[in-house]
């Protein structure tokens, strides 16, 4: 039996438990280190199916590893998987009308739920396909929490847990068939914290120090900032505490949380410390005093084209998801459902993506149906940021791109979330098992892409990982 024939079998044997395991966690909709049932789920599977886990790691309660060893164990390969969720996005499943299953809950609006199930799928398939053939070789599946928080990747990367491995393959829910042929930017986080003192705004507003004014005056600071920083620099930040409620009382604390994107983690350093220069001009201009904490920090991610390569040629023989008539009508119901403002920005990417001759017909049946060409470096950046970026600094990595939802699809909505739950989630997670089981087979077979890979891999990251976070930062779990 072909490689690919045995993955599908043992895919199609699995497919009940592997939905069944996706719709509970879409469920479950838990936020960044809350995802214990998820964890859990996944976990119990994970023994049940013949591997060891190792729970709690790099001190992340919802974070772990499973691990299946044949033979003499080498080589070793690793499968990346997610499953958090994103706040208030609720919505029932398949339902293309808003429709929340409770009004402002969580809601899995990046498919995560599909990711983590998906590729569990093909993992299994992996373990299944060195038993069957007597392959020495390991398979770890990661269970890798929070990406839509803090992240979890490049506090295991630190802790040593991508030490020894040979490659590592992972996939993301979207509207296209793809192997991932963009960069992801790097982002650093932190909260910054300024302290006043209170007093009477009306009768002794000169014996007040405003935190609140500080925040405001670090906004205006960093708003001037943006003219003098790269055109692929990003600054995001969020008011947490603005003092409180009492306009006639001088704020005496205020906590604001930044965020910083650049392409590169050293140009992402230095825009993160020329904010910090701000903060503090910032305090220093209303007599007040700054802390500032570093929560979050991700490097950037860069396709490997060596495993690039060759898992192009096994999405295509896998080939995208078999939709019926039925897929491509919720498919159309759920593109119609954004705005018209959304909808002619769908469009303008779609004529730009697909050509202005396709856009009528995709319009009508939007979902992806072929396997898109890869394009070897050098790549482009998107705003986007992931943890993935951290193991590909720790071992070579490669995201594949797998359809789960319209084409033109907003990620991060109720749209999303819906479709996660839907059909169309579930026939996409089930074809990226079996292109992430062919792509991991495939590769351990291929001694020259693996050793491709890594002289690739040392040349862009000189082969010794370095963590953007500072070493005393601790995984925010409870705190983020």
């Amino acid at each position: 039996m072909k490689d690919l024939e045995f993955i599908e079998k043992v895919v199609k044997e699995k497919e009940d438990l592997i939905v069944e395991a996706n719709d509970k966690i879409w469920g479950y909709a838990e936020l960044p280190y809350e995802e214990t049932k998820s964890a859990e789920l996944l976990c119990k599977i994970l023994e049940e199916e013949g591997f060891s886990v190792e729970k709690g790691v790099a001190q992340i309660p919802t974070a772990f590893v499973g691990r299946f060893e044949y033979g003499t164990g080498g080589p070793v390969m690793g499968i990346l998987g997610e499953y958090d969720a994103l706040a208030i996005l609720s919505q029932k499943a398949g339902c293309s009308v808003k429709s929340p299953v409770t009004p402002g809950a969580p809601g899995h609006g990046c498919g995560h739920c599909c990711l983590g199930t998906g590729a569990l799928a093909g993992a299994l398939a992996v373990k299944a396909y060195l038993e069957e053939y007597k392959k020495a070789g390991t398979i770890l599946y990661y269970g890798c929490a929070a990406e839509e928080g803090a992240g979890a990747k490049q506090f295991m990367a630190r802790a040593g847990l991508f030490e020894g491995v040979d490659f590592v393959y992972t996939w993301h829910p979207s509207d296209r068939n793809e192997v991932q042929n963009t960069c992801n930017v790097a982002i650093m986080g932190a909260n910054f914290e300024f302290f006043g003192r209170t007093s009477h705004a009306g009768g002794s507003p000169h014996l007040g120090r405003s935190a609140l004014d500080a925040a405001e005056l670090m906004s205006v600071g960093v708003n001037y900032l943006r003219e003098h920083m790269i055109d692929k620099a990003r600054i995001h930040y969020a008011y947490v505490d603005a003092g409180g409620t009492s306009p006639n009382v001088v704020q005496d604390h205020s906590l604001v949380k930044y965020e910083v994107r650049a392409p590169k983690v050293s140009q992402m350093k230095e825009l993160f410390e020329r904010v910090v220069k701000v903060a503090k001009g910032a305090a220093m201009m209303t007599e007040t005093r700054v802390e500032y904490e570093i929560t979050m920090a991700f490097s950037d991610y860069v396709p490997n084209d060596a495993m690039a390569k060759l898992a192009t040629e096994c999405m295509m023989e896998v080939g995208a998801p078999d939709w019926t008539e039925e897929d491509f009508r919720l498919a159309k119901e759920f593109l119609n459902s954004y705005d018209s403002d959304t909808l002619t920005s769908i469009r303008g990417e779609i004529e730009a993506d697909y050509g202005t001759e396709w856009l009528a017909e995709i319009l009508e049946w939007p979902l992806d149906t072929e396997i898109h060409p890869y394009t070897t470096g050098p790549h482009e950046y998107t705003s986007g940021s992931t943890d993935v970026g951290d193991v590909g600094y720790a071992v070579p990595t490669l995201n594949l791109n797998v359809a789960t939802c319209c084409i033109g699809n907003v990620g991060h909505t109720w749209q999303m979330t819906a479709q996660s739950g839907s059909v169309l989630g579930h026939k996409g997670l089930l074809t990226a098992a079996k292109m992430l089981a062919l792509c991991v087979v495939r590769t351990m077979e291929s001694p020259e892409t693996m050793k491709a890979a890594k002289k690739e891999y040392v040349r862009r990251t000189g082969g010794i990982y370095q963590c953007p976070l500072p070493a005393q930062v601790e995984p925010p779990v409870g705190r983020y």
